[in-house]
């Protein structure tokens, strides 16, 4: 027990410049309330966020801090604290938001919207709209993507089967590139000097675009209607969900030629790398499953039920960090709780032998309360859930958040 007490007080005061939590998935759902939070580290849903009805486009603030998700009911750009998971602002927008995604800066977030057939500009320092970029009523904004250096913005533009280029330095349009038909899905590559576009008709292909000429250089036949695209953070895969062959069609970007097909739960749309590009997340929306696949091997690895349709357009894994004063705050009374996740049961290891201990849910009721005299103290939670864990001792009050996984 002291070796163990011995290496976390070391790890608390060497990490207090920041520390790694872990990575999260936010699922927006169609038909449904409800955007789910998933731990990737365990693939088990942790949380549940009420946003309105049918959320679609979901993108996670580069920090980590805010993930926003698009809703039809009523239509708006909803903002989501990830440390409470909670919404925190609501953004009115116009008809049939349906893709979004903040700018590498993080200061801004660009939202299509379909049934409008502009593009939105949101300000992330007050969460407020502060530009429209209009296409015409008869256009059809869907994917979106922006260039590593958050100067260009590239739109499909459905009913035209195009990519616009916008200038974010003049918020206009600058080019047109003629793609396939139905074109849906776009990601660009971590060095920005290719597009990728998943054109879901007849074709049944994706096109790759370079963005020094604005012209395509290649397609590359996958699945019977292929929607979403998501690449590794070394660029080396790009995974293509294929809606209609319940597949996902894994593409080596060196060659730009299939290197496997992986079949998937019923009618995946989004699909997301994990950050340390060690998972592959895709929502199932025909039997309400996330398919997670190990890009190292190409094969699904697990499967998460959930209760509702998931959509999930967009990029909508998060990685945690801590850092400054909360880290100083744990290492001030150096606890220790674990494990965290907990299937109920769990352990608070103090360095003093007195201490009072709170334990609440994420909207502040109070689950339990302990006084205890020992250094190590068991306690238990029988319900699934995010907790909130405070240990006051004469240090000072520390908090940590706690995970319990039935």
């Amino acid at each position: 027990m002291k070796k163990k007490f011995y290496l976390t007080a070391i790890i608390l005061t060497i990490i207090s410049v920041s520390i790694s939590i872990g990575q999260t998935a936010y699922i927006t759902t169609y038909h449904s309330n409800l955007v789910y939070v998933i731990d990737v580290s365990t693939n088990t849903i942790i949380d549940s966020i009420f946003v309105g009805n049918d959320s679609f486009g979901v993108s996670v603030s580069p920090d980590g801090t805010k993930v926003y998700v698009t809703v039809y009911g009523p239509y708006a750009v909803k903002v989501i604290n990830t440390s409470t998971n909670t919404v925190i602002d609501s953004i009115p927008v116009n008809y049939l938001p349906r893709h979004l995604i903040v700018s590498p800066s993080g200061d801004k977030v660009y939202v299509s919207e379909a049934g409008a057939g502009d593009v939105k500009i949101i300000n992330t320092a007050n969460d407020s709209v502060t530009n429209t970029i209009s296409y015409g009523a008869i256009s059809d904004p869907w994917g979106i993507t922006v260039s590593p250096d958050g100067t260009k913005i590239y739109v499909v533009i459905y009913s035209t089967n195009s990519v616009s280029v916008i200038s974010t330095v003049t918020n206009t349009i600058v080019n047109t590139i003629p793609v396939g038909d139905g074109p849906q899905g776009i990601v660009i590559s971590p060095d920005g000097t290719k597009l990728y576009v998943a054109s879901g008709g007849s074709s049944g292909k994706v096109f790759v675009i370079n963005t020094a000429t604005n012209a395509v250089t290649d397609s590359i036949s996958v699945g019977m209607t292929p929607l979403y695209l998501a690449e590794t953070p070394d660029g080396s895969k790009l995974f293509v969900t294929n809606n209609m062959s319940h597949s996902v069609s894994v593409i080596n970007t060196a060659t730009n030629v299939v290197s496997a097909t992986i079949t998937v739960g019923l009618r995946p749309y989004g699909v997301s790398v994990s950050p340390d590009g060690n998972k592959v997340y895709v929502a199932n929306s025909g039997d309400s499953t996330m398919s997670v696949i190990n890009p190292a091997t190409n094969t699904v690895t697990d499967t998460i039920q959930l209760s509702a349709k998931p959509m999930a357009l967009g990029n909508f894994i998060s990685t945690y960090t801590q850092t400054g004063i909360t880290s100083l705050n744990i290492d001030a009374n150096r606890i220790s709780i674990y494990p965290n996740p907990t299937s109920g049961q769990f352990t608070i290891l103090l360095t003093t032998d007195k201490a009072e201990i709170t334990v609440t849910d994420l909207l502040g009721q109070q689950i339990l309360k302990t006084q205890t005299t020992q250094k190590t103290t068991n306690l238990q939670l029988n319900n699934n859930g995010v907790y909130i864990v405070y240990v006051k001792t004469k240090q000072g009050t520390s908090t940590r958040k706690l995970i319990v996984n039935r």
